[in-house]
């Protein structure tokens, strides 16, 4: 059951919430983080129902804010609501019209689950330097997604020069899967690997980011193709003694071929968005190594490599 609350402040919300929280019966004890959601009205729907799904795994607070600037009087009009069949801890969804958009942090700040973790996600638009973003500031982790941008590689570039500790990226929590398989497939040693390939689709983020991963565990060269997709086809690992591939032109099974092996199947579907954000809620401590790919991507190794040799020669 939901509330439906027009023209209300912050405090109000609050009070509504544990009224609520109150004739459930509800505990605030399961409650592990606030999740704040910052979306517009095209995409807060589909936010929402992953947070919710991510919340039968992390208990939390979600706060959906739905900025609607405009140059009419500051409103905020409320919905939330307390429990539920799917698990769903407290949601408040938050309409901020007139100035009021202006200043989220406003509304979030007096509504933040006290003594917990808070995360931030932007699900499209996500501000250039999200740890200086007024909401940004609040949070232990900031999520984005440059998949959901325009122009996914030049957002991404955006992400990584202003990058700090607590950032991540949806195009690299969808890496998880694939990073897992790669590494199984190194389980036993190669000599002379000596290079990779990436196929996927063009201005795919989580390809350049695959790359760049790559490039820094290997300490080799790695070059794109361009494929129809969805999303990354394929990976090849450059061994002297044979390829190492594996193949997902389907976005489902992979074909894992080693040398001297026989080919087999692997499980690699293309994850929703419920599951990558339950992933990210798991762990609130900054990512080093997504902190270490983004550097490389943007200081690519045959730049570094140039100033290195500008370094000798001084």
């Amino acid at each position: 059951m939901s509330v439906r609350l027009e023209d209300v402040t912050a405090s109000q919300v609050q009070d509504a919430i544990s009224q609520e929280r109150f004739r459930q019966g509800s505990s605030a004890v399961g409650r592990v983080l606030t999740l704040v959601i910052i979306a517009d009205e095209s995409t807060q729907a589909d936010a929402v129902r992953s947070a919710a799904q991510a919340a039968r795994e992390h208990p939390c607070r979600i706060l959906t804010a739905i900025p609607r600037p405009g140059r009419g009087e500051p409103r905020l009009d409320a919905e939330i609501s307390v429990g539920g069949a799917d698990g769903l801890g407290e949601l408040a969804e938050l309409r901020l019209r007139g100035p009021l958009a202006h200043h989220i942090e406003s509304v979030i700040l007096p509504l933040l689950v006290p003594d917990a973790p808070v995360v931030v996600w932007w699900p499209s638009r996500a501000p250039a330097v999200p740890s200086q973003d007024p909401v940004g500031r609040l949070a232990q982790r900031r999520i984005t997604d440059s998949a959901a941008e325009a122009r996914p590689l030049k957002a991404l570039q955006t992400f990584a020069d202003g990058y700090q500790h607590g950032d991540t990226d949806l195009a690299w929590t969808r890496l998880t899967p694939w990073r897992a398989l790669l590494a199984s497939a190194l389980d036993e040693p190669y000599d002379g690997i000596t290079g990779a390939t990436v196929f996927a689709q063009s201005s795919n983020p989580s390809a350049a980011l695959l790359r760049s991963w790559l490039e820094f565990s290997l300490g080799v060269p790695v070059i794109s193709r361009n494929t129809r997709g969805p999303g990354i086809t394929g990976v090849s690992l450059h061994v002297r003694s044979g390829d190492i591939n594996i193949s997902r032109p389907a976005g489902r099974m992979a074909r894992v071929s080693l040398p001297h092996a026989p080919e087999r199947d692997a499980s690699l579907p293309r994850r929703a968005t419920d599951g990558l954000i339950a992933e990210e809620l798991r762990r609130l401590d900054p990512d080093e190594i997504y902190g270490e790919v983004l550097r490389r991507f943007v200081t690519p190794p045959a730049q570094t490599t140039a100033a290195s040799r500008t370094r000798k020669a001084k």
